[in-house]
């Protein structure tokens, strides 16, 4: 018996042109595996409405877009036996890089073909779901700031805007309950890191997995300006764990209060959230289709 698909395809994701999508999905999917249908999102959580509302009808929703749009879907379909398929078209496509699903869209058609599927954690922060990485601090203010504005999604752009803000950005000090143990840290940037990576290969934590039942608290320690691309090639070489200004926990439920309310982010997707917050993993909680070449 064949398999329903549902490809929802959000059309302004990663700053690129999706009307070529439906014919690469006619042309690349085994129609001897699957029946299917296509739609694309028309704004704001179109997409986990459209997910949530036809989740019972499908074996596989397909999310077409960048980590925000996998959020939508994955948001909608969490805890249920319907598996999350990924074709990466945003400018971070972290979830996907860390496990190992093509980057163009044929290969990842042929994936879904495959059919590898595994089941991975999730994260709440506050109640809300996200999948690959959530924080605050510098990565949640320049998220807050491409919201904001009218700056190109894209490697190269948020590079440039990092340079622009982080001289100006003052670091807050944290204080964390990781599974009952207290800490005070000051920090720049403070991730919870369900994969190992914001996206473009960038790797805040190393050794992050998302089939262990934990989160890492990446606490990224304030660093004198001169040393920000020191920083950045550590990520790129999976050797930030490693750095004096880098220290991660492991732990299943953190509280977190700051010094002052304001930018969170969940996949990349910035919110505005107040002085404490709560952090939880869901061991479980998603079924999604991996690349050929996934190792946990």
């Amino acid at each position: 018996m064949k398999r329903k698909a549902l490809f929802i395809i959000n059309p302004v994701s990663g700053g690129k042109r999706k009307d070529g999508v439906p014919e690469l999905i006619k042309k690349y999917l085994d129609h001897s595996l699957f029946d299917y249908k296509t739609v694309f999102s028309t704004g704001v959580k179109h997409a986990r409405d459209v997910a949530r509302e036809q989740a019972k009808f499908y074996d596989i929703i397909v999310a077409v877009g960048g980590d925000g749009t996998v959020n939508e879907v994955a948001s909608a379909i969490a805890g249920t036996d319907t598996i999350l398929g990924v074709i990466p078209y945003g400018s971070g496509n972290g979830l996907s890089r860390f496990l190992s699903v093509p980057m163009n869209a044929e290969g990842a058609i042929k994936s879904i073909n495959a059919g590898r599927v595994i089941t991975i954690d999730a994260g709440k922060m506050n109640g809300k779901w996200f999948f690959n990485m959530a924080g605050m601090g510098f990565d949640a203010h320049i998220s807050h700031v491409f919201a904001n504005g009218s700056v190109k999604r894209g490697f190269i752009s948020y590079l440039k805007s990092s340079l622009q803000e982080i001289s100006n950005y003052r670091s807050q000090t944290y204080q964390l309950d990781i599974d009952g143990v207290k800490y005070e840290r000051e920090a720049f940037m403070l991730s919870m890191a369900n994969s190992s990576q914001y996206g473009n290969n960038a790797h805040v934590s190393p050794t992050a997995s998302v089939q262990d039942g934990l989160l890492d608290v990446c606490v990224i320690k304030p660093f004198p300006l001169y040393r920000f691309p020191e920083m950045g090639l550590r990520m790129f070489t999976k050797t930030a764990d490693s750095s004096k200004f880098v220290e991660i926990i492991k732990g299943k439920h953190i509280t977190i209060t700051r010094s002052q309310p304001g930018p969170i982010h969940l996949d990349g997707e910035p919110r505005d959230a107040d002085l404490e917050l709560t952090v939880d993993v869901i061991p479980g909680a998603l079924k999604i289709i991996v690349g050929d070449s996934y190792k946990d």
